[in-house]
Parts: structure tokens; sequence; C-alpha cells
């Protein structure tokens, strides 16, 4: 039987997260030299490294519900270097700017594992790199053009794979090529999540779970509960940006839900190959991702429904049958002879997606206000970068970080109802019947019906 919901297969299979109460919510008013607004990985990762940095700093965190409840312990579990926003930033910048934005994303990667060793966090981390697979011809184009514009950034020990060298290292039906990048590892989403708060709280971070943010205003974030009044206040709140006030069509909480299947016998994985726990992706214009997780399931993600109407997120991560047959299929297809196999868990998160798919960082001097995110599913390792940047920011520290360009980037907002819930749900119908077609035509060119959809959504 599948269990649907219970946030997400990373929470209800780890006994010692259900057990433990929230902690204490706020009770009354307070103060803090910084407070944050959201237990995330942004949160988390930007209290960290504020406290390593000015251990006498008092940091408060605010959270609607508990550390690592979002996208934080919900995600895939990749920990790679991709980031929203990386060739409008060329065009904007200069190519250079994003190439250094490029490349601190690329030593991010370390920066987590190696924290994660030193603070004694046992995320089950296995760097494998990120493979991503074309299955068919105009896969195939885009995967090309994507190999040579990362290798026009710098990464030049990417490597390039035919079909059979493809399925040598994971035997994925219908196989054309693949990309394989070392810039990536898998994690276990919610360990990292939980094992960074115990170290926020041990270095002497105040977090207040159950406590929901309602309004942020200079100096102080409002609650039902008291106002924490502080000179900075910084928003790290993601996909669950629009529920605080005035920020409704700021970012976009864009849905997407997974699957995790019983644990795979060995017979299987001789079968299978993914001996090198590598991270899984396609290059679909709907994409899936997928890892082979510590104890040997595969975890497989994409996109359900996209948008609920109004920019409304769920409870308790419980996802549509559809969706689950959907992602049933999809894994099935991937790999046939996993067909009936046993599907343990799916569930479902938001991620945040500004207008125009660039994440970024800021914060306002005047007014003491920042916030960061926009990751667009890329939030793993982007939300470590973006903390070590609000932390220089909030120090005043100009340091290489601070002058990247993601950094005080504005975008305008999202369409108002309902042409945001009409145009996003036309959108990946777009993007799904695109992908139909290339399946049927194997045609070597990416269909003109993709190229309108990326216009119109301003991804590219």
């Amino acid at each position: 039987m599948t269990t649907n919901g219970g946030i997400s297969f990373w929470y209800a299979t780890d006994p010692t997260a259900t057990a433990r109460p929230p902690r204490a919510p706020l009770t009354t008013d307070a103060t803090a030299d910084v407070v944050i607004v959201g237990g995330g990985y942004t949160g988390l990762w930007t209290a960290y490294y504020l406290k390593t940095a000015a251990p006498d700093l008092r940091i408060t965190i605010l959270e609607q519900k508990f550390c690592g409840y979002g996208a934080s312990g919900r995600n895939g579990g990749w920990l790679y270097n991709g980031i929203a926003g990386r060739d409008r930033y060329a065009r904007r910048h200069g190519h250079q700017a994003a190439q250094r934005l490029q490349h601190a994303m690329n030593d991010t990667l370390a920066e987590v594992i190696d924290v994660a060793a030193k603070e004694g966090i046992d995320a089950d981390v296995h760097r494998g790199g990120v493979l991503e697979v074309a299955r068919t011809p105009a896969q195939l184009s885009r995967l090309k053009a994507f190999h040579e514009a990362e290798l026009a950034f710098g990464e030049t020990d990417r490597e390039l794979y035919d079909a059979v060298e493809t399925r040598a290292r994971i035997d994925i039906a219908d196989a054309v090529g693949a990309g394989w990048t070392p810039h990536g590892a898998r994690i276990h989403p919610w360990k990292l999540a939980k094992g960074l708060a115990a170290t926020c709280e041990r270095l002497g971070v105040v977090i207040h779970e159950t406590t929901p943010v309602t309004e942020i205003r200079a100096g102080r974030a409002l609650t039902p509960y008291g106002t924490v009044r502080a000179p900075y206040v910084l928003r790290c709140t993601e996909g669950f940006t629009a529920a605080l006030k005035g920020q409704k069509r700021a970012w976009l909480p864009m849905n997407s839900s997974m699957i995790a299947t019983a644990p795979l016998p060995e017979s299987t994985w001789s079968q299978l190959g993914w001996s090198g726990r590598e991270v899984l992706g396609d290059m679909a214009h709907a994409y899936m991702y997928a890892q082979r997780t510590a104890d040997d399931r595969i975890a497989i993600g994409g996109r359900g429904i996209p948008y609920r109407f109004g920019s409304r997120t769920d409870t308790d991560g419980t996802t549509q049958p559809a969706t689950i047959a959907s992602l049933t299929a999809l894994l099935t297809s991937f790999f046939p002879v996993l067909t009936g196999v046993e599907i343990t868990h799916a569930w479902s998160g938001v991620l945040g997606v500004p207008r125009d798919w660039c994440a970024t960082v800021t914060l306002d001097r005047t007014t003491g206000l920042g916030w960061a995110g926009g990751y667009v599913g890329s939030g793993v390792a982007t939300a470590n970068l973006a903390a070590r940047t609000l932390r220089d920011l909030v120090l005043e520290d100009r340091t290489e970080l601070t002058t990247l360009p993601w950094v005080d980037h504005r975008v305008r907002r999202w369409e108002p109802e309902p042409f945001r819930w009409l145009g996003v749900h036309a959108l990946y119908a777009a993007y799904r019947e695109a992908d139909r077609r290339e399946t049927a035509t194997h045609r070597p060119t990416t269909t003109p019906l993709a190229h309108l959809a990326d216009r119109i959504s301003g991804r590219h």
C-alpha cells in the first residue's frame, strides 16, 4: 500500500522525526539582531553562517510548521551545480559575471559536503555526479547544445556519452545518449535539514516552530503570538512566499511530486546498473529527476498538477492518484524491468519560481529587509550559496559573493488570477504535448511549440 503524503518519504521513514515534538512556538514579543523567516535550507544555512562568523549575534528563526517541512524536506536529493537564470545573467551582466556565479555554484557542492561532515550531519551523501539522459533525437540535440554551453562556462570535466556508453552506466530504455558531470551528489534531504536545525540550536540560534509569520515590515516580523523586532529581517520562505502579506504575486509556488519504490533486490540492480549512484535527470521539456537511495530504492519525481489556483500550497504532501500513476508509468518507461514494482510512498511540495526564472539574493540596507530564493528546483545547493551571500551582505563584508550577478536582482510580479493559473497550466500542457510530439516523430530538432512556451513562460 502506498503512503500518500506524510510530508515525504524522507520524513515519514525517519522515526526520530515523527517522534520529536515541535520546538516551542513564540509566546510573546521578542528582539534579536537578525530574525529569519523560514526554517528551510536557506534560513538554516543563513543562521549557521551568521552565527559562526559573528557568535555574539542574537539570531531567531521563525518557522510556520517545523524546520524542513517545505521543499527542504521533500526534494529529490540533488546536490548539484545548477543555477536558475544563468543565461539571463550572462546577457545582462556579461559572460564573465555569469561564469563567476557558475564557479561559485561548482564550489558549493564541496562546501555543503564538508560542513555536513564537520558538524556530524549524516545525510547519506554520495558524490556520484549527475547523469542527464536523452531518449529522443530532439532531446539528444538539446543535450549536445547543453553540453557545449556548460563547456563555455568552464565545466571542462564533463563527459558526453553515446547510447551504448549510457546504458553501460544505467540501463535506461530508449536511451540515445547522456551527459555526465562530477558536480553532483545524492543526499537525503530531510536528514540534512534536521541536522542543520540541530547544529544551529547548538550554536545558540533560537528556533520557534509552529509560528507562522503573517507579515514582514522593516525592523519586525509579525506573528499571531507576538512580534520579533530586529535590525535585519530576512525572508527565506521560497515556495511559501505567497502566503505573506503583499507577496501574493512575488514567486509562484510550483508543484512537484515524487514516488519511491520498495527497496530493490541486488538481482534487479545487476540488471539496471546504477552502481555509481549518480542522480539522474533527462532532457524532456517536462523533465524528471531521480536518485538511487541509500537503502536501494528509486525515488523519482516530475511535474504533476503544476500550480494551484491563488498560489495555494498543500498541507502534508498528499498528491493526486493520477500523478502517482503518471510517475509510475514514467518509472517503468525508463526501467521496464520494474513493471509491477511496489510503490511505497508518494508526496509533493512546492518550489519558488520568479517571473523570469532567476534565483536572487537581496538586502535593502535602508530597511534591513533581505531575501533569497526563486531557485526553480535547484535549491539544495543554491540555498547554501545564497545563505553565505546573505551573511556577507548582513555583515557588510564586500566579498566575491556579494558581487555576483544575482545579488539585488529584481523582477516583475506574476500576473493576477485567473491569468496566472490559466497561463501556467497552458504552458505545461504545451510542454507535455511537445514531449509527446518529439517522441512520436523522432525529429532531431525541438518542436516549435516548446520554443513558444519557453518565450511566454520567461524561462529563456
